[in-house]
């Protein structure tokens, strides 16, 4: 009698970054006896930063029991943070799970929904003071694993980090095949990549074009943590 299937739960919301969740979907669905839920508040297409649509195929309450919780980031997370139907499901459905894991701004939620403390998390480079709020360690690297919980860093680390969790579940040689066979093999046609190879003036320009966000995040995460007490 074959196993049942892995159950992986993928959240989507309005104003998320498609790349966030595209390319952990990609690996996630390769996944041998694996079953990818995209999971949203209603069925109704979701409409991302770049006005992409993404159709969930089931509403969240709906949801069957979750081996692994996965939610990306993007501008959406704002207000996701304070979205009580997600921050419960998040709550609720954790204890359950293998593992929890995020992509980019999507830790920040984790947080909100106090996933992550104690733990150490990776997460976008203009949203890591938004984490000791939630209880959270910062940590500069492009996928951080601590025990059941995988975050990875902003944005293309997705893939990254999606592989990371191929290999937690099926071994280093089925994860080092998949990498093989997408040609992921990054050579970026410039070196600004991280903070410790972008040039100070560079990181200073997109840190102001983030300001505006940043600070609407921690006032968010502020009044969570004053909510819940995790401030001292």
């Amino acid at each position: 009698m074959s196993a049942a299937p892995f159950q992986i739960g993928m959240l989507i919301f309005p104003g998320m970054t498609s790349l966030d969740f595209a390319a952990p979907l990609d690996v996630f669905a390769r996944l041998p006896n694996s079953r990818v839920h995209v999971l949203a508040k209603t069925l109704v297409p979701v409409v991302t930063d770049i006005r992409l649509h993404e159709l969930p195929t089931m509403r969240m309450q709906d949801a069957p029991t979750l081996d692994l919780l996965f939610i990306g980031g993007g501008p959406g997370v704002n207000l996701l943070m304070e979205d009580e139907e997600t921050i419960r499901f998040l709550a609720q459905r954790a204890p359950q799970a293998r593992w929890i894991t995020s992509v980019c701004t999507g830790a920040l939620v984790l947080g909100a929904a106090g996933l992550l403390r104690g733990y150490k998390a990776a997460t976008h480079w203009t949203a890591m003071e938004v984490l000791p709020y939630f209880g959270a360690e910062p940590v500069h690297r492009r996928v951080v694993v601590d025990r059941n919980r995988i975050t990875g860093g902003g944005v293309t680390a997705g893939l990254d980090f999606a592989l990371t969790v191929a290999a937690a579940l099926h071994g280093t040689a089925h994860a080092q095949a998949m990498q093989l066979a997408m040609e992921y093999a990054p050579a970026p046609p410039f070196d600004t990549g991280s903070l410790a190879t972008a040039p100070a003036e560079l990181v200073e320009r997109v840190r102001a074009l983030a300001a505006k966000s940043t600070d609407a995040r921690i006032a968010a995460a502020q009044r969570i943590a004053h909510r819940h007490g995790w401030l001292r």
